[in-house]
This record gives C-alpha cells, structure tokens and sequence, in this order.
C-alpha cells in the first residue's frame, strides 16, 4: 500500500526529485543508497524542518485529471473521485511511517490535507473549483516563451486604489473585466494613448482585483504575434479565463504579424474563445506605424487605408488615456502624496513636481509616481528634496 510508484492519479509528483527519491527510500528501506540519496535530496530542498509541508504543496501543485475536472466544475466520476482517494491514501501511510524518523521533521499536513482521505480530496474538489489547479492556482501571471507558459515570479501588485486620475477610462475597462471574469458577452480591449499614462497598470490592476475568479494574465512579447493562434487554441483548453496581453504594440504596415492578429481578433474561422480575451497597449490609435508614401503609391489609396483601420477596428473596445493638463497632473501629484504620507507642503510639492516634469519630458502619471517616490525617499532620509 505505501509503494508511491503505484500512485494513479497524483503519479506527477514523481516529477519531483525530491518526492521521487523518498518513494526510492519508501520502496527500499534497506537500501541504504536510496537512503542517503533522498537525504541529499531532502537537506538540498531544505526541507528538513517540515517536510510533511513540502509533500503536500508537492501535491496540491499536481497538474493531474483529477485537480483538472474539479477546476472545470463539472460532476466529477466517481471512479476518478475513488483513485484520488486510494492515492491520497497511500501517501499518507507512506508519511505516518517515517514520522519517528529523528534525522528530520516530518511535521503535520496542513488542515486540507488532514486525514488523508475521502474528506481530504473533498477539500481539495472544493480548493480546485475555487482556485483552479497546478501552476494557475498559484501564479497569477504568466510569460509564454518558446511554446511553454512561464510563471512569473514577481508580478505587479499594482491596484486600482494606486492609480490616481482616469476614473472614466478604468471604469470602462473594469466593465469589460467584470463581463469577462462573470461569463458575460466581452471584448477584446485596446487602450491607447501617450506614454506614462497608466495604460498597462490599468491592466495589471484589473487583473489583480479578479485573480480570485481565476483570471490570469498571459504576456505575450510583440516578436511571438505568430504564434496567437495556436497559443489561443492551448489556453481555450484550460479551465481559467486568461487576458493574453501585448504591451506597447505596433506593427508597421507589411508587417507579416499584421493578418495573424486580425484573424485572433475575431477573424478566423476558430471564433472567440470564451476564456481568453485579449488586451493590448499601444501609442497609436490604429496600432500600425502609417507611410504617406504608401499610401501615395497606392492605386487603390482608399482601400489600403481601410485595411489598416480594419485591425484597430477589431478590437470591441478602445479605450484612450490621453496625456494630462497640469491641474490633472497636481491632483495626481497630490493624492499620491497623501498615500505615502508625505510632511512637506503641498505648494512646494507642486513646485517640485513642475520642475521634475520639465526636466523629464512633460507630465504624465508614471512622472508623478516617480517624483512622489523620490519624494518619499528624501524624507524618509531625512534630506531635503533637490532637483
């Protein structure tokens, strides 16, 4: 029964180095190789202190079909629920025998895991349905590079109560956000506009606020557009929503990426994903980097200009953070300033910040942000705030 190599559902735990060596050391208690090997393993992972603790999130972070059909929150097969059962367990006789083991701690399971049993994989049924499975219930935010799904180790924590100004303009992308975490009819979103603006921030914050409905954010960098659609079609096989994200986009005119986008954007015969959306950032209101001479040069002038509006036009929703005035620009200045809880005065603040948009190139959120954080720094110093 403590033969972890029998494991059916949870069997990818054997993936582990680690939680491989100890089934070695389980199988062949008189082995003393697969002994001292898993103690290598075991010091190494620094997992001496609890390794109970380590097994289970070894557990709970399995990929396996049982994790996956309760994230998909459909009746689950009762065969499927009884090997779940039987694997849970074997893992925890396998754990209760080394418990007296003095050369580590093998510590206790977590509270959903207590037991080991029919009440164990229902605690994890409900974990699953609440936070999805694998590496999705434990990242928020993902990088696709070379075919894989990277997580990302330190997303930004950025919320909607940090970003000062452009009520209208978050409000109508959070409307879209709320749609598509509820499994309402969305959008695909395109938000343009100046630089510093606050455009990726309103994005990362969105997803932030609905990561607990299993919203996750997929990067995708401007040079992998070619692989959007099969990227869609990976996700669209996921039981969690997901906003593919291009930042800062452009594409010149005979670009080749410019008809795999628009066939993404509700084009193709593929259709509209109901649990990806795609979000894009962008300096320009049409995306491509527009050629007077093109369009001299061409003998349908009219019909070249539609086809670069064609792809801006895709995207249901559009969304424009224009640059600020300087009154919108001190308000953003001043509501920062009373987050972090500044002493000096608001008129030297704003003299301040004046100074420091005019030597960084004009007013703007991000200039604010850095002004205020430079502010903060000097006075947390105890120095005075030069420019």
């Amino acid at each position: 029964m403590k033969d972890l190599e029998q494991l059916t559902v949870f069997y990818g735990i054997l993936q582990n180095p680690l939680v491989s060596a100890f089934a070695e050391a389980v199988k062949q208690p008189q082995n003393e190789r697969a002994q001292t090997e898993f103690f290598r393993k075991l010091y190494a992972a620094d997992a001496q202190e609890d390794f109970c603790a380590y097994f289970c999130n070894a557990v709970l972070r399995d990929e396996n079909a049982f994790a996956r059909a309760c994230a998909e929150e459909k009746p689950l097969s009762r065969y499927l629920f009884a090997a779940a059962v039987s694997d849970l367990q074997r893992i925890g006789q396998a754990l209760k025998e080394w418990s007296a083991d003095d050369r580590f701690n093998v510590g206790r399971a977590s509270e959903l895991f207590e037991g080991w049993n029919e009440k164990t994989a229902e605690r994890l049924s409900a974990y699953y349905r609440k936070n999805g499975y694998g590496k999705f219930s434990e990242y928020t935010a993902f990088r696709y590079s070379e075919g894989e799904l990277v997580p990302i180790q330190s997303p930004s924590r950025v919320s909607l109560r940090d970003l000062k100004g452009y009520e209208r303009e978050k409000a109508e992308v959070l409307d879209n956000f709320e749609n598509f975490a509820r499994g309402l009819p969305f959008s695909d979103m395109l938000l343009y506009g100046d630089r510093g603006t606050g455009k990726s921030s309103t994005v990362h914050a969105a997803v932030n606020l609905y990561a607990a409905q299993k919203v996750r954010l997929v990067e995708l960098a401007k040079e992998d557009l070619l692989c959007l659609p099969s990227l869609k079609t990976k996700l669209a096989q996921i039981p969690m929503k997901f906003v593919l994200f291009v930042d800062d986009f452009s594409l010149s005119e005979k670009d080749e990426r410019f008809s795999t986008l628009k066939a993404a954007l509700q084009g193709s015969m593929e259709g509209h994903a109901k649990n990806v959306m795609i979000a894009a950032t962008s300096n320009r209101r049409h995306i491509v980097e527009e050629n007077f001479d093109t369009r001299r040069n061409s003998v349908h002038a009219g019909d070249s200009e539609q086809e670069l509006l064609s792809l801006s036009d895709r995207f249901g929703i559009t969304v424009l953070f224009s640059s600020v005035g300087k009154a919108e620009y001190l308000a953003i200045v001043s509501a920062l300033a009373d987050d972090a809880e500044l002493t000096t005065e608001k008129e030297t603040l704003f003299r301040l910040a004046e100074t420091w948009a005019l030597i960084k190139g004009g007013r703007s959120p991000r200039r604010a942000k850095q002004f205020i954080d430079y502010a903060s720094a000097c006075e947390r110093k105890h120095k005075e705030i030069i420019l």
